[in-house]
């Protein structure tokens, strides 16, 4: 049988992910609070972030950012595209 958590992100009981995203606090709280339908959402935020920013992601400024904008978007409101967004056709 699932896991099921009360997902944040969207405000009901579903299924929760398998394990901790990554080790510590941060992966531990979006272990207790976030789906994995919302995980999913938000890895494909994710792509569009370091695309649209052009980022590496092992760069420290970019690490920051991607961390701000992970917590912004499982816990937050008001997730933005980035500036110049175009959405693929």
């Amino acid at each position: 049988m699932s896991r099921m958590v009360n997902c944040v992100k969207f405000g009901k009981e579903a299924e929760g992910l398998d394990r901790a995203p990554f080790p510590g606090p941060v992966g531990q709280k979006i272990y207790d609070n976030i789906s994995k339908e919302a995980w999913q959402a938000w890895l494909q935020h994710q792509t569009m972030v370091i695309n649209e920013n052009r980022l590496t992601p092992f760069e420290p400024e970019a690490k920051k950012l991607i961390a701000e904008e992970r917590e912004k978007f499982l816990f937050g409101e008001g997730v933005a595209k980035p500036d110049g967004y175009v959405s693929p056709k």
